[in-house]
């Protein structure tokens, strides 16, 4: 097979887990957690996200602030990169899939092949589909895109070892304009006490809203490699940031002992 030629969809992976698998129960689902996201008004819409990738019972409320901020994107964002981390398979690079479409309880989500081949031909991207198989990190966000900006092509990245700087190379490749968003799907702390995430993911988020990537390892945010990406574009194109969300799985569904952090952000032009 060709490096770019498309295969059938990509199945959803953890549709019945992390979401519901039935369409309709999804879309009750998203409703009640975008209804309840506070955003208030926006000077200006995001140009990129960055948002957990848990179960939607234990991020999808912080998740939510995010994704409510992009409404005044339906019709304008046509386009959304969605990259994350590789939590089953560790590769060297970028890695996109060779699926035409991802699947999901609401229909599929179209995969541009034409980004993906602008990214292979400049060497920026492998094909893996075995890294994509059973990732969840890009999967959970689909639903809330569909929901806030309807349909839209898809440009997934799951990035492995990789520098910030080949990862920031990635993200300029498909920049785009108004018609391009970029979400960064990131958890923060991994199974600390509630107060000491609350205390490391606190550090975590000053880092960010200083665009202060390099500052971030794996033991911070295990997107950490994407988020360092996205802030190096964003200090290129002049972009501000805003804090949306700053919890633990212990506030929304978790106990207190083995919290995961979650925090999300917007980032716009001045």
């Amino acid at each position: 097979m060709a490096a770019n030629q498309a295969r059938p969809e990509r199945p959803a992976a953890v549709a019945g887990s992390f979401y519901p698998a039935d369409g309709k129960a999804l879309a009750a689902a998203l409703k009640r957690l975008l209804g309840a996201a506070d955003t208030g008004p926006r000077a200006a819409p995001p140009k990129a996200l960055i948002v957990p990738h848990a179960g939607y019972v234990y991020s999808g409320p912080v998740a939510a602030t995010a994704y409510g901020a992009i409404g005044g994107l339906k019709g304008v964002a046509s386009r959304v990169v969605v990259i994350g981390p590789s939590h089953f398979k560790p590769f060297a690079g970028i890695a996109a899939p060779s699926a035409a479409a991802f699947a999901t309880p609401l229909g599929p989500v179209a995969v541009d092949r034409a980004a993906i081949a602008t990214l292979l031909d400049q060497g920026l991207v492998v094909i893996d589909d075995e890294a994509h198989a059973r990732e969840h990190a890009l999967e959970v966000q689909l639903p809330f895109l569909m929901a806030q900006l309807g349909p839209f092509r898809l440009v997934p990245l799951l990035v492995g070892d990789a520098p910030e700087a080949m990862v920031a190379a990635a993200l300029e490749a498909v920049w785009g304009g108004r018609e391009t968003l970029i979400v960064v799907s990131s958890d923060l702390s991994h199974y600390h006490s509630r107060d000491t995430a609350a205390e490391l993911d606190g550090a975590t988020a000053r880092a960010i809203e200083n665009l202060a990537g390099d500052a971030l390892t794996g033991e911070d945010a295990c997107g950490f490699q994407a988020i360092a990406g996205v802030l190096a574009a964003a200090r290129r194109h002049g972009l501000k940031i805003e804090r949306l969300g700053l919890a633990t799985s212990a506030d929304t569904a978790g106990d207190a002992v083995r919290v995961v952090g979650y925090g999300a952000w917007a980032l716009a032009e001045e």
